[in-house]
């Protein structure tokens, strides 16, 4: 494993790490990321990030509220956020009550993020809650998925959608 830099590592959670891990952080390590600090949030408990084998990330903000997969042969562009959870409750009520209940986290909707093996997510993308990546496919710069991509496609823009099927055939 290796880290270059300073990347925080906050919550009460479990965080697996693979073999040949690569997380660049800040300090114009990558021009594209800038000096802008990665992080790996796991806030619960049960709280899970797992990275698999030769898997590298550039200063990206994890947060797991329930579990994200990355699988092997991934790469995570600058400055994305993969989250799997909203952070706030979706009841303006819940939310005017804050962090001041012990059931405030509880009542927020959360749901896993699966990203397969071989997967590149390009710079600034973010990846919400309940999302699986297909293995192979490539996330286009700037985009937001908020949806499932099947395996083998380039999947780009705001919500994320399949531009073209690396097997050659269209849509």
């Amino acid at each position: 494993m290796r880290v270059f830099n300073k990347v925080y590592v906050v919550g009460k959670g479990n965080i697996k790490i693979g073999d040949n891990f690569l997380f660049l952080s800040g300090d114009g390590l990558n021009p594209l990321s800038r000096n802008i600090r990665g992080m790996l949030y796991v806030p619960h408990p049960d709280s899970t990030i797992k990275i698999g084998d030769n898997t590298g990330i550039s200063s990206a903000c994890i947060w797991a509220s329930d579990r994200i997969t990355i699988c092997n042969n991934v790469n995570i562009g600058a400055d994305c956020l993969i989250i799997d959870t909203d952070a706030h409750p979706h009841d303006y009520l819940k939310r005017r009550r804050g962090y001041k209940s012990d059931s405030y986290l509880d009542e927020i909707p959360s749901a896993p993020i699966v990203i397969e093996d071989d997967v590149w997510v390009g710079a600034r993308c973010q990846i919400l809650k309940g999302v699986t990546i297909g293995a192979r496919s490539i996330i286009a710069a700037g985009s937001i998925v908020t949806k499932d991509i099947p395996a083998d496609c380039v999947a780009g823009g705001v919500p994320a959608r399949v531009i073209k099927r690396m097997d050659g055939n269209s849509k």
